[in-house]
């Protein structure tokens, strides 16, 4: 069957049915759970406030990182380094990831930045011709489990001081647990989109038709090497743009849900309706499975599972999270080996995923994309604590 002359049909329900009555109670039930423990006029303030801060000082500064690092993917593209790339790399990524060699910039990218700068990258149109339709959507997973290495093991690594011990080793381990967690992620990815496109499909070419495109060769701008690098960086800071603007709902609606299940209420104990406050609701849940989840993470407190619960909202809120928890002497370095697995690996994607699979325009995976990560996650976590456990015994 030709789908692309297939006419398009709307879905349609009847106007009245079960989810017309049963919606409006769970999402009135839903919102009382904010409204009775923090206030009513509490609550709508602060989901006004932490979406306002959301976008002032998160969404804007995405938006940067995607100008920025959609220029320079473009120059790396336009000048032959995503071709040499993907050939170098092949070998590893294919047998390892199951994804093109070139695949390997997301992971470069997105360890510099934050997670959405693999969102610049995928928007190149020669870069997503080395991939198979089966395999972009996981671009999202490979990036998300990257995102912000730099910083987070910088991070680690400088509380040395106050830990009175050096933690180069454990944020080794944890740099390399964050790596399997990466590839367990993907992978289940990725047996999720074969089901979903197949094997065979591949993404646009763009530019020129692949097929006008002789084997070992790759489209380029036109004019000289001045005028096409001004081109490309030009070029991919607008597709930059596009990609920052297109991920506010997402970050906007979604983190501010996060982080108000995550968080509690301000510094003095009682609910002022700023931003960011909220009913602790994740922590809570977490503290109940301490038994299951110490033998998994070896945590030296209850209080430490929740660096990787504040992980899933924001690796930046989790971070500061550990300065507390060094000071006050509640982790070892075997902690600082787990959290810097988990909080790279999953470094804020339950507020990042779903915008940014809506950006790649595969909305319709977003549920199979946060279950992957999220088991990629625990496996990031796992491996860090027992390979520490191991190298400890060395």
């Amino acid at each position: 069957m030709n789908h692309e002359t297939e006419p398009l049909r709307a879905r349609v329900k009847k106007e009245l049915g079960p989810e017309t009555w049963i919606f409006p109670l769970a999402f009135a039930a839903f919102f009382a759970l904010f409204a009775v423990q923090m206030g009513l006029a509490n609550t709508i303030n602060t989901i006004m406030n932490t979406a306002y801060h959301l976008l002032m000082e998160t969404v804007f500064y995405i938006l940067a990182i995607c100008v920025i690092m959609g220029a320079v993917s473009s120059l790396l593209a336009e000048f032959g380094f995503v071709a040499l790339a993907n050939r170098l790399l092949q070998p590893l990524m294919k047998p390892v990831y199951g994804l093109p060699g070139a695949a390997a910039l997301g992971i470069v990218t997105t360890f510099l930045s934050d997670n959405p700068a693999i969102l610049a990258l995928a928007e190149d149109t020669y870069f997503r011709g080395y991939f198979k339709k089966y395999q972009f959507p996981a671009l999202t997973n490979l990036g998300t489990s990257f995102g912000m290495g730099l910083i987070v093991c910088t991070f680690m690594y400088s509380l040395t001081p106050v830990m009175g011990r050096s933690l180069g080793g454990a944020v080794i381990v944890g740099l390399f647990a964050a790596v399997i967690g990466s590839i367990v992620s993907t992978r289940l990815m990725l047996s999720f989109t074969k089901k979903a496109f197949g094997t065979e499909e591949a993404m646009p070419h763009g530019g020129a038709q692949e097929s006008e495109i002789p084997r070992g060769y790759r489209p380029i701008r036109d004019g000289g090497i001045g005028t096409r690098a001004l081109n490309a960086i030009l070029e991919g800071g607008h597709n930059g743009v596009e990609m920052g603007l297109s991920i506010i709902p997402g970050v906007l609606v979604v983190c501010t849900v996060v982080m108000m299940l995550i968080n509690g209420p301000s510094e003095s104990g009682a609910y002022t309706g700023s931003a960011y406050e909220g009913i602790r609701l994740i922590p809570m849940i977490a503290e109940k499975l301490d038994f299951i989840l110490k033998p998994l993470f070896g945590f030296s407190s209850p209080e430490a599972i929740g660096v990787p619960v504040t992980s899933l909202g924001s690796a930046g809120a989790a971070l500061s999270l550990v300065t507390t928890l060094a000071a006050n002497g509640r982790i070892d370095a075997g902690d600082i080996a787990v959290f810097t697995a988990m909080c790279m690996c999953w470094s804020g994607y339950l507020s990042t995923h779903a915008s940014m699979m809506d950006s790649l325009h595969c909305k319709e995976l977003i549920g199979k994309a946060l279950l992957s990560h999220t088991v990629g996650g625990f496996a990031a976590g796992v491996a860090a604590h027992w390979l520490y456990v191991l190298v400890s015994l060395l």
